[in-house]
């Protein structure tokens, strides 16, 4: 019995041996490939989350300047933000910020050149671009930059500013003296809009100066 089982595991040992000898070094270069993808992973996740720190302190400094309202100190610390966190969302947000900050101040240029880098730069993830390229848009308008705000205005995808698309191009079509254009623009905007949205009495009061009545109006009319 002990004889056979020597020559039971010798076979083995041979087989092993052989399978080894064959797929040995693919086996090894696998393992090695996995533990250093591992590894790769581990170090990511450790980077991104030490860069979001920094990033987190920094951006409360510009949160500092925001509260303040020192416009030239919060795009001082946004710019920085941009410059070594631009990855984060804290230097999407602080572009967000800052531009609002700097048009309360009537700094209209510096306003532009942070929403424009919010469009073409921010984060991938959430509505920040589209915001962006929403609120980039309309002070092209007032510039009276129509083409530029027609490719703003193109750029925007998200479904959710769907209305609030049309509302500018709405407006964009009525600076242009095209009535009929901008009519049709606002009905989609009112379309795609929430009907517990308080903007949506801008859109209607927009409709009613180009002699299409309101919902109140028409109802009233009926009665």
């Amino acid at each position: 019995m002990a004889a056979h089982l020597d020559l039971d595991e010798q076979e083995q040992l041979d087989q092993l041996k052989a399978f080894w000898k064959r797929w040995g070094n693919l086996i090894t270069w696998v393992i090695t490939a996995a533990l250093a993808a591992f590894a790769a992973w581990q170090g990511w996740n450790w980077y991104q989350r030490d860069q979001a720190g920094k990033a987190a302190a920094m951006y409360e400094e510009f949160d500092k300047a925001l509260t303040a309202q020192d416009a030239d100190k919060a795009a001082g610390a946004a710019a920085d933000l941009k410059a070594r966190f631009a990855s984060t969302a804290y230097a999407t947000q602080a572009g967000l910020q800052v531009a609002k900050l700097q048009l309360d101040k009537g700094k209209t240029d510096e306003a532009k050149q942070s929403l424009t880098w919010v469009a073409e730069q921010g984060v991938e993830t959430g509505p920040y671009r589209d915001l962006a390229r929403l609120r980039l848009a309309a002070l092209q308008l007032d510039a009276k930059a129509f083409d530029e705000a027609a490719k703003t205005l193109d750029a925007v995808k998200s479904a959710e500013f769907a209305g609030l698309v049309a509302d500018r191009r709405g407006d964009l079509a009525l600076l242009q003296d095209k009535r009929d254009a901008a009519k049709t623009e606002y009905q989609k905007a009112l379309a795609g809009m929430d009907k517990t949205l308080d903007y949506r009495r801008i859109v209607e009061a927009k409709l009613a100066t180009l002699g299409v009545p309101t919902v109140v109006e028409a109802t009233g009319a009926a009665q």
